[in-house]
């Protein structure tokens, strides 16, 4: 047993195996639960081969080898063996409303007052999740980017009632597992991520509905282009650096954007016939059939960005 005491992993899917392998990458002692024995063990054998496939091809995390980071991982199905005494729980049940405010229903009733309730949600504001617990004020909202093992990004997401201890320990212990944490001051729909991702989503529809790009150019323009200077640098940093500073950049290219963005056109709906326009020419770059081999190569790319990234901080 580690002294760095006990995280809770609620769920058993990808995001669930992804935090339970942080964790034990950080030493700390790992509780998967599930509401099926079967369940519980197809994840932890997922796990060892995953973790005993990384170490094998030098890109495990962490100082303990694949056996000890295994031995550090259990699995169960009583949820109040998973919730006592946890430092923190991560929860990463499917995304629907109602059966996360049931699961916390139930913890609720036998959570102690120091263990941080964490959520990966993608999907739901903290205060929808908590409104009713007498422990609302630990919860929080550590929403990942799949898969977290090799994105570290982690949006840490308080309410209004959150306590700070709450959110400045999570900050500290999504840290220690070597994440890459930024905090929200307050909630907000969509958080960060989604929020700048649809924007980009936006643009790119209206990019193809005028018949400005098909959809094959519109990717080209962010894996070839933005997505290679946002691979290392976010956009701020990307005008510091494509000017001498941000301020000379406003000085130089105000106007211009200004003039830009007032062509912008509002939001769309993502519904119609370009629906069916879209998800043919995607279809016709990778078929529905080869999506599970597309993955594992995003997978891979991921996988050698991120030591690619390890080896060449600034």
């Amino acid at each position: 047993m580690s002294e760095k005491g006990k995280i809770g992993i609620i769920g058993s899917g990808l995001i669930g195996q992804n935090w339970a392998m942080l964790f034990a990458s950080a030493h700390y002692n790992v509780t998967i639960y599930d509401v099926s024995l079967e369940q519980v063990n197809t994840a932890h054998n997922k796990i060892k081969d995953e973790l005993e496939t990384m170490e094998k091809n030098g890109i495990l995390r962490g100082s303990l080898n694949a056996k000890q980071q295994i031995d550090l991982i259990k699995g169960v199905t009583n949820l109040e063996e998973v919730v006592k005494d946890a430092v923190l729980i991560q929860e990463s049940v499917p995304e629907v409303l109602s059966i996360k405010q049931q699961l916390y229903n139930k913890i609720d009733k036998i959570v102690g007052c120091q263990t941080i309730i964490s959520s990966s949600t993608s999907t739901f504001l903290p205060s929808a999740l908590s409104e009713k617990m007498e422990h609302r004020t630990q919860l929080i909202v550590s929403h990942p980017v799949n898969p977290p093992y090799f994105v570290p990004l982690v949006e840490i997401v308080p309410s209004e009632w959150t306590e700070d201890w709450v959110v400045k320990k999570t900050r500290a212990i999504m840290e220690e597992i070597r994440q890459s944490p930024v905090t929200l001051a307050k909630e907000i729909p969509g958080f960060a991520l989604n929020r700048i991702q649809y924007a980009i989503l936006n643009e790119c529809w209206h990019l193809v509905n005028d018949g400005i790009l098909n959809v094959k150019d519109v990717d080209t323009v962010m894996s070839e282009g933005l997505g290679m200077r946002y691979a290392f640098l976010g956009p701020f940093e990307t005008t510091h650096l494509n000017a001498e500073g941000f301020v000379n950049y406003t000085e130089r290219y105000s106007n211009s954007m200004f003039g830009v963005c007032q062509q912008f056109k509002p939001s769309p709906k993502f519904e119609g016939p370009l629906v069916n326009v879209i998800g043919e020419q995607l279809n016709n770059i990778t078929p529905l059939e080869e999506l599970n081999k597309r993955r594992s190569w995003r997978d891979q790319s991921l996988i050698k960005l991120s030591q690619l990234k390890k080896y060449n901080n600034y």
